[in-house]
């Protein structure tokens, strides 16, 4: 009979873990945050002391999975809600090389050292610091990298093409709020903008899913859909 209990508290467990997930959403998967596996972790050990516990039943088991389950759940609705709560609850990306420079004080704030960064650069495919022009640290802990325009594949020195220095997309409207900073870093108004979106038909941000300037190509939107 011990074993048939231990049996039934592991495939409730199973099933209360796989339809947690599954309400979630599949970002708890792919991209996993720091505060993502601790959540992983810590709903492991509550079904791993239900399964092993005597004295803990199956209805414990679903409540303790239940109740984590929804503070995860209205985390990521308070995130979805109230864009300023992002940078805190999330984090927000790093660059740690800035047009081919290191950021050494980027990597500081990440608890990030050379050889670790050297590390997720080769996973990326640039197994030298000079191959890349912007390198950016994403809150799951994963690097994405914009190599410089010389060291892209293929190359452009091997069709002796004239070499351009490498630019990076400037953000600058997400989920209809403006991104001021990513405004003025690009070298651009506020008023610049609203010229923009006027010229696009636009009145206002909240008009706008996504904005992102790129030096060359000019200014890229996405609207809201229209609800149905």
């Amino acid at each position: 009979m011990e074993f048939v209990h231990t049996g039934m508290d592991l495939i409730i467990g199973f099933i209360g873990l796989f339809f947690l997930t599954r309400m979630l959403g599949k970002t708890q998967i792919t991209q996993i945050t720091t505060f993502d596996f601790i959540s992983a972790l810590v709903l492991g050990e509550l079904v791993g002391n239900a399964v092993f516990d005597d004295d803990t039943g199956i209805l414990k088991i679903l409540f303790a999975i239940a109740v984590w389950g929804v503070l995860i759940y209205l985390l990521e609705i308070i995130t979805q809600k109230w864009k300023k709560t992002r940078a805190f609850l999330e984090g927000r990306p790093t660059i740690v090389i800035h047009r081919g420079e290191i950021n050494r004080e980027a990597l500081k704030k990440s608890k990030l050292d050379i050889n670790q960064l050297q590390h997720l650069l080769r996973a990326k495919g640039a197994f030298s610091i000079r191959e890349v022009a912007y390198a950016v640290l994403e809150t799951d802990g994963t690097i994405n990298l914009l190599k410089k325009q010389q060291f892209e594949s293929p190359t452009k020195s091997d069709f002796n093409l004239p070499i351009e220095s490498a630019v990076l997309p400037f953000t600058m409207i997400i989920d209809g709020e403006v991104l001021l900073d990513n405004v003025h870093e690009a070298g651009f108004s506020e008023e610049w903008l609203k010229n923009e979106l006027a010229s696009r038909s636009i009145t206002g941000y909240r008009e706008v899913l996504y904005a992102e300037w790129l030096e060359g190509d000019g200014l890229f939107l996405q609207k809201f859909k229209p609800t149905s």
